[in-house]
C-alpha cells in the first residue's frame, strides 16, 4: 500500500518505523537471554563466557556414550537404506514379510506385551507403498550428516580434513567480499540517497544507514552462541515426557522447524536426536529465553518489517527503472507526467505478483536467496557505480556492457552449480559456493568496463564536471548542479 500509494519519501519514513519494530524485536529477546545466562545486558560483549562454556559442552557431548549410541544407530540406518534404494521392489517386500513374521513369532512365543506393541507399532509404521518406502529410505539416507561428531563452534573453517577446511575457508572469504561489494550496490538502499539534498548529506546518510546495519549483523553471532547455549544446557539431558515448553510447541507446529526423535528409545534426549531448522532459532529465541509466548509474535512482526522494507524499496526501486528508464526514456519521450505515474504504478503491481509467484515456488532456502541478491547486484553494478565516479573514461557503453557481462557470468553459474537451477556443486569453480557467484561476476564486469570504454567514444566535458562534481561535498567554483 506504501509503494503504490506512496514514493520515495513515504516509503523512506515507513522503513524508517519497519527498521525501529525490527530492531526492538530482534534485540529485546537477545538482550534477556543474555542477562539470563551471563548476567550482562550487552549480548555482543558477554558471549564469549557463553561460548566457553558451549565448546566444553561440546566436548563432553562427543564423549557421551548415549549420544555415540544414537550416532551408531543413525549410521546403521543410513547404510540400510543405501542398500534398500539399491534395489527397492526387493528390499520393501523383504521389510514387510520381516515385521509381519517378528510379530507373528512374538505372539505365538507368548511374548510380553511390551514387545508385542512394540512389534505392532512397528507393522503399522511400515511404509503403504513402494513410493513411500522410497520416500523414508531418502530421508534415513541423510541420516549421515547428522551421526558425525561435533564440529566445534569456535572452529573458524570446518571441514573433515584440510581440503574442505580450505573450501570453506574460501566461501567465508567469498562470502564477505559479495556482501561488502554487494551491500554498496543495492538498489534498494541507493535510491535512499535521491532523498539528500546534497553530496555532503549522502555521505552522513551513508554512515548512518551503515551504522544500523552494523548494530543488526553484530548482534547475530551472539543470538548463535547463546542460543546453542540453551539448547546444550537445557534442552539436551531432558526427558522426552517433560520438554522444555519452547521445544514443545514448536515440535506441534512445524517438525521441518524442530523435531526431537528417540532414537535409542531411552526416553532422554540426545543432541543427535534433535533437528532444528534454521528458520526456527530467531523466531524462537523468545521462548529459549522464557519470555512469554506473545513476544514471538513481536518477533515475526520484526521479521516481517523487515521483508515489507525491503519489498518496498525493491518494488519502487524496480517499477520507477522500468517507468522512467524504459518506458519514458525509449518507448514515450512526449508521454505526460500523470501517465508516467500510471505507468509506473501498473508495473509495481505487475513486478509484486510476479515476485509472489516466484516465491510460492520456494526456490531455496532464504539464506541463499539474500546471499545470491548480493552476489547479483555486486556484479551488475558495482563496476558501473564505481568508474562512473572515479573514472572519467568510463561512458554508457562500457557501463552497459560490462552490467551484462557480470549479471551474466554471475547467473550462468548460479544455474550451474545451484541444485533447484538443475545445476550440480560439481560445476563449481575453484570450490566457490553458488552464493559466491560475485567473486566471479564483479572482476569480469570491471574488465569489460574498463576495455570497451576504452575502445569507444569519451563522454562529454560537462559530463566529466559533473563527475568531478560528484566526488567532492564542496568546490570552489564548483558547477552549478541545482535542480538537477
Amino acid at each position: 500500500v506504501c509503494s503504490f500509494l506512496g514514493g520515495m519519501k513515504a516509503v523512506t519514513w515507513t522503513q524508517v518505523a519497519q527498521y525501529i519494530i525490527l530492531i526492538v524485536a530482534y534485540l529485546t529477546p537477545l538482550i534477556w537471554i543474555s542477562v539470563k545466562h551471563t548476567g550482562n545486558p550487552i549480548p555482543q560483549l558477554a558471549y564469549g563466557g557463553a561460548l566457553a562454556k558451549v565448546t566444553l559442552r561440546e566436548i563432553e557431548l562427543n564423549k557421551d556414550p548415549k549420544e555415540l549410541e544414537v550416532r551408531a544407530i543413525m549410521t546403521a540406518r543410513a547404510a540400510a537404506a543405501t542398500a534398500a534404494l539399491k534395489e527397492p521392489e526387493a528390499a520393501f517386500a523383504k521389510g514387510k514379510v520381516d515385521v509381519e513374521t517378528s510379530l507373528a513369532s512374538l505372539k505365538l512365543a507368548n511374548a510380553p506385551a511390551d514387545q508385542i506393541t512394540k512389534a505392532e507399532k512397528a507393522v503399522a509404521a511400515y511404509p503403504k507403498d513402494l513410493d513411500a518406502a522410497k520416500a523414508k529410505w531418502t530421508k534415513d539416507k541423510g541420516l549421515t550428516a547428522r551421526a558425525g561428531a561435533i564440529a566445534p563452534h569456535a572452529t573458524p573453517f570446518k571441514g573433515k580434513d584440510q581440503a574442505a577446511k580450505d573450501k570453506s575457508r574460501r566461501n567465508f572469504l567469498g562470502i564477505v567480499f559479495c556482501m561488502m561489494i554487494g551491500t554498496a550496490s543495492l538498489p534498494h538502499i541507493l535510491v535512499r540517497y535521491y532523498t539528500t539534498p546534497s553530496v555532503r548529506e549522502a555521505r552522513k546518510s551513508v554512515f548512518w544507514s551503515l551504522f544500523f546495519i552494523f548494530l543488526l549483523y553484530f548482534s547475530a553471532p551472539a543470538l548463535a552462541v547463546l542460543a546453542k547455549f540453551d539448547v546444550y544446557h537445557f534442552l539436551v539431558g531432558s526427558s522426552y515426557a517433560n520438554l522444555p515448553a519452547w521445544a514443545a510447541n514448536w515440535a506441534k507446529i512445524d517438525p521441518s522447524l524442530l523435531s526431537i526423535t528417540d532414537f535409542n528409545s531411552d526416553g532422554i534426549v540426545q543432541l543427535a536426536e534433535i533437528l532444528l531448522g534454521t528458520d526456527i532459532i530467531v523466531l524462537a529465541t523468545p521462548e529459549i529465553a522464557g519470555l512469554p509466548y506473545v513476544i514471538s509474535g513481536l518477533v515475526a512482526a520484526g521479521g516481517l518489517a523487515a521483508a515489507l522494507s525491503t519489498a518496498d524499496g525493491l518494488l519502487l526501486t524496480i517499477a520507477n527503472a522500468l517507468s522512467h528508464d524504459l518506458y519514458y526514456k525509449m518507448i514515450d519521450p512526449s508521454a505526460s507526467t500523470a501517465k508516467r505515474v500510471a505507468i509506473s504504478k501498473g508495473l509495481l503491481l505487475v513486478v509484486a505478483l510476479i515476485a509472489a509467484y516466484v516465491t510460492s515456488l520456494k526456490p531455496g532456502n532464504i539464506l541463499f536467496l539474500v546471499g545470491a541478491a548480493f552476489s547479483l547486484a555486486a556484479s551488475a553494478f558495482f563496476p558501473a557505480l564505481v568508474c562512473g565516479v572515479f573514472y572519467k573514461r568510463a561512458n554508457k557503453w562500457g557501463a552497459i556492457c560490462g552490467m551484462v557481462a557480470g549479471l551474466g557470468l554471475a547467473m550462468f553459474y548460479m544455474v550451474r552449480t545451484y541444485p533447484f537451477f538443475g545445476g550440480v556443486p560439481a560445476n563449481e569453480w575453484f570450490g566457490f559456493g553458488p552464493i559466491n557467484a560475485g567473486v566471479f561476476g564483479m572482476p569480469v564486469g570491471m574488465i569489460v568496463l574498463l576495455i570497451v570504454s576504452n575502445l569507444t567514444e569519451p563522454p562529454p566535458k560537462e559530463i566529466q564536471e559533473f563527475v568531478e562534481h560528484c566526488r567532492y561535498p564542496a568546490l570552489d567554483n564548483d558547477i552549478n548542479t541545482l535542480g538537477t
